[in-house]
């Protein structure tokens, strides 16, 4: 038999102290069940019993605090709750209880998030799925949910990315323009054939100056090089310029006219 010492207030319960040194935290509803008091009288067995019950009381009020900002999934709530060292066959009881209550649903969590993401971020359905896979749900309920992430919901989502990506890299050729939007609705997590419908509903200005581009480029590089002997130079310049996507013929052109304004 075990005689308890002290019972003291907390903020996860009471702190049961015994007079053999034993500690333990305990829920109220124990405290209340099992009539403890301090000078009781307490069997080892009922210690135990109560251990377990305060684990799951307090395991509970945890997960439900948790739950309180946010839905989470069940691989969220098991991870919480092996952190907050509750063991584990309460862990599985604290599960068990939520999902009776409708409070724990990876189905429901995982709908909720797709429907966010739609309206407020500008993640693809691979990047949804991703987000999904990491919180542990499972491919199939992802997979269900992403139905309700169809083309048309991807085309509007993906349209003010690339428009964004536009104004971003308005200084930049078209060329690259195109390959940086395609990369990034690509990193983004869009299916392929919604990445090749708005790369070819792509909207450029129609007076846009692409050889102003170019020259506005071509001038930063070649102040850069300026040192370089004439070949090199040209050299240099012509790489960077091919890179960026512009025409070998409108930089000949632009090297071109620089010689001559030089001269």
């Amino acid at each position: 038999m075990e005689v308890i010492q002290s019972i003291k207030k907390e903020k996860t319960g009471y702190l049961l102290t015994t007079k053999s040194g034993l500690t333990m935290t305990i829920s109220e509803d124990s405290l209340v069940r099992h009539r403890l008091l301090k000078g009781s009288e307490v069997s080892e067995e009922l210690l135990n019993q109560v251990k377990e019950e305060a684990s799951f009381d307090i395991g509970y009020q945890k997960a439900l605090n948790y739950l309180s900002y946010q839905l989470r999934s069940e691989q969220e709530i098991t991870d919480y709750l092996k952190k907050q060292e509750i063991s584990f066959p309460q862990i599985v009881n604290i599960m068990d209880k939520l999902k009776e209550l409708s409070l724990l649903n990876d189905q429901v969590f995982a709908e909720s998030y797709v429907r966010t993401a739609i309206r407020t971020t500008d993640k693809g359905p691979q990047g949804v799925k991703e987000f999904l896979m990491k919180k542990g749900v499972d491919g199939g309920t992802i997979d269900d949910a992403l139905s309700l992430f169809d083309h048309t919901h991807q085309l509007v989502l993906g349209k003010r990315l690339t428009e964004k990506m536009l104004r971003k890299y308005q200084q930049k050729s078209q060329k690259e323009r195109v390959n940086k939007i395609r990369q990034q609705l690509f990193i983004k997590g869009f299916h392929a054939d919604v990445i090749s419908q708005l790369i070819d509903e792509l909207d450029f200005d129609e007076e846009e100056d692409e050889y102003g581009l170019l020259v506005k480029q071509g001038d930063k590089l070649w102040r850069r090089h300026e040192r370089l002997d004439t070949r090199k130079r040209h050299q240099k310049i012509t790489q960077s310029l091919y890179q960026k996507g512009f025409s070998f013929d409108d930089i000949n052109r632009y090297i071109e006219e620089k010689e001559m304004e030089l001269e």
